[in-house]
């Protein structure tokens, strides 16, 4: 047994050293898990550049990009945030029922594909975005639009 006594730390530690002014300034999503899980696939489609833009400052900084790649990452968050505005403008009650039903199913797509077919056909009626997988074999059925699923369990 260890003669030294425990010591809990119970303090908020937040940084306040301001950014410097040439990184934009941008307000974060305050999404959590399930809704930005349930709007991946159309964040995807459209902020497909900046992601690309951002993955590639990334590996060109190899691993020291935390600063150098701010500016792209910050457009990649003002993007996501424009798509989740606009599924709550446009698709509010199918992107809550989708993501409730993620939030309740431990985040198991599988078990919400009648909801989230609603949601798709509601995004791409609205907003003109599609969900699409990426790496899926040509001439194979995107996994979301099969109409038996393998491991549902409703």
């Amino acid at each position: 047994m260890s003669s030294r006594q425990p010591r809990f730390n119970q303090q908020v530690l937040i940084d306040t050293t301001p950014l410097p002014d040439s990184i934009p300034k941008v307000k974060e999503i305050g999404a959590s898990s399930a809704p930005l899980l349930s709007a991946s696939f159309f964040i995807g489609a459209r902020c497909k550049a900046f992601n690309d833009d951002y993955m590639m400052c990334k590996t060109e900084s190899n691993g020291r990009g935390e600063l150098e790649c701010m500016k792209e990452g910050r457009k990649v968050t003002r993007c996501a945030a424009s798509v989740i505005k606009d599924i709550n403008e446009n698709c509010l009650s199918e992107f809550r029922v989708h993501w409730q039903c993620l939030e309740n199913h431990n985040q198991q797509l599988w078990n919400c594909r009648s909801e989230e077919r609603r949601l798709n056909k509601c995004v791409f009626t609205k907003l003109k975005l599609e969900k699409t997988i990426p790496d899926t074999p040509k001439g194979e059925e995107q996994v979301h639009l099969r109409k038996y699923q393998i491991f549902a369990s409703h």
